[in-house]
């Protein structure tokens, strides 16, 4: 990856046959045995297809950021729970129920 955030599908041209090209560079240089030679970061991973995630992997992935994706999935969560409890949200004591019940 080469980017952080989330973009619309199509506007973001992920390469990941670079980092195949570069285990195969990486083994002819080093004369290695080892197909892949060097593990690489995925960095800006966030919107990426599950097709070009597995590609990357096969070429020696091992770690991948999704930071961008992580925050959104935690960030709704908290919103959808807040949109419905809100009106229980509001202070320590009331709620729709009853001025001087408590919100547990």
């Amino acid at each position: 990856g080469n980017v952080h955030g989330v973009y619309a599908p199509g506007n973001v041209d992920l390469q990941p046959v670079i980092l195949h090209n570069s285990q195969k560079y990486i083994k002819e240089k080093l004369s290695s045995d080892d197909n892949k030679p060097m593990f690489f970061v995925f960095h800006g991973g966030s919107g990426s297809s599950t097709e070009d995630i597995r590609y990357a992997i096969e070429a020696g992935v091992i770690k991948m950021n999704i930071d961008t994706d992580t925050q959104w999935a935690f960030w709704d969560g908290i919103r959808g729970y807040e949109a419905a409890n809100h009106d229980y949200l509001q202070g320590q004591i009331g709620n729709p129920e009853s001025p001087d019940k408590p919100n547990k």
